[in-house]
């Protein structure tokens, strides 16, 4: 069985995207969800957009931040793969 990648261990410090100041000052909100390719290494091989926020410049934080992302590995029984993962990432105002 196929065990998929995760980007939430905590071990693993993936900062959370820059909220853009423009996006803050107009009020912008929403969930990006992308799909990334993830390297049997951990490393983000491919990221795509699968459902925007509605706003571009959400939607470019959300990517330009899991780029630099790192995974623990899908893995095959005790063997790391390429996988593919979705990541939901919410930008909200709060007060």
């Amino acid at each position: 069985p196929l065990v998929p990648p995760r980007f939430d261990a905590d071990y693993l410090s993936n900062p959370p995207p820059e909220y853009p100041a423009l996006s803050r000052r107009l009020g912008e909100e929403g969930q990006v969800l992308l799909r990334v390719r993830v390297s049997a290494e951990g490393l983000p091989l491919a990221v795509e957009l699968r459902r925007s926020s509605g706003f571009q410049r959400l939607d470019e934080a959300a990517r330009a931040a899991v780029k630099d992302w790192k995974f623990v590995p899908a893995r095959r029984g005790e063997t790391p793969v390429e996988a593919w993962v979705l990541i939901p990432i919410s930008f909200t105002l709060r007060g």
